[in-house]
């Protein structure tokens, strides 16, 4: 009986060495856990930082650009209006074409010849192309006619424009290529319609060419909602 006894204690004892070593075991993995989460947290924090950074920086060129452009095209006799929330220059196609037509009026080469080199005078030569991710010419139709029919009248006006700009015809080739990295073309057929200055929908207002560019701030904001998400 007395051994009978020892033998229990003794597997007690045994047992009561195991598991503190089981519970100091899972305890050291626990902190292995959370010090790695730690240092992933603040490797994360510091990236965040850096994009915020760097956000705050191209939210500064932006400003900054649509002041250059506004210097340049406000008392310009091209009858150019800018969009001072995103720095799109907005034309009226009634320059560019006739009604319904996609073909460049004869006047319309002397109005591109002089606009476009001083556009992108401002995007390209004055230290903001390392910022730009695209320069985008859009077309713009009004509502008569059917949507995928202005659809397609507001994508070839757009194209037209960006066809005579990368001619041979066109007198300044030495920045064609510095626009051939960069231009995207877009028909938007009725779908960002304008108004006139009382509030009424505008077909005349609404038939236009923009010119406009985007900022490489979309993708470093892409990226840091993709740090967010992990």
């Amino acid at each position: 009986m007395i051994k009978k006894y020892k033998r229990l204690f003794h597997r007690e004892e045994e047992e009561s060495h195991f598991w503190p070593s089981f519970t100091d075991l899972l305890t050291a993995i626990l902190l292995c856990f959370v010090l790695i989460f730690i240092i992933m947290m603040v490797i994360k924090s510091f990236q965040i930082e850096e994009m915020k950074r760097t956000i705050d920086q191209i939210m500064g060129v932006r400003v900054d650009l649509i002041h250059d452009l506004n210097e340049e095209f406000t008392d310009s006799s091209l009858n150019i209006q800018i969009d001072e929330q995103t720095g799109a220059l907005i034309f009226n196609t009634d320059i560019l074409f006739e009604f319904d037509a996609a073909v460049l009026k004869p006047e319309a080469f002397t109005f591109l010849d002089e606009f476009v080199p001083a556009y992108l005078d401002v995007l390209l030569e004055r230290g903001y192309e390392d910022y730009i991710s695209e320069i985008i010419i859009e077309g713009h139709a009004d509502q008569i006619g059917s949507y995928l029919y202005n659809l397609e009248l507001s994508q070839q006006r757009a194209f037209s424009v960006a066809e005579y700009i990368l001619s041979e015809d066109f007198p300044y080739q030495h920045i064609q290529e510095h626009v051939e990295e960069k231009l995207t073309v877009n028909g938007r057929s009725y779908t960002e319609g304008r108004t006139d200055e009382e509030g009424n929908y505008s077909n005349q207002a609404s038939r236009r060419v923009e010119f406009k560019f985007r900022l490489k701030d979309e993708e470093i904001l892409e990226r840091t909602r993709e740090l967010l998400g992990e």
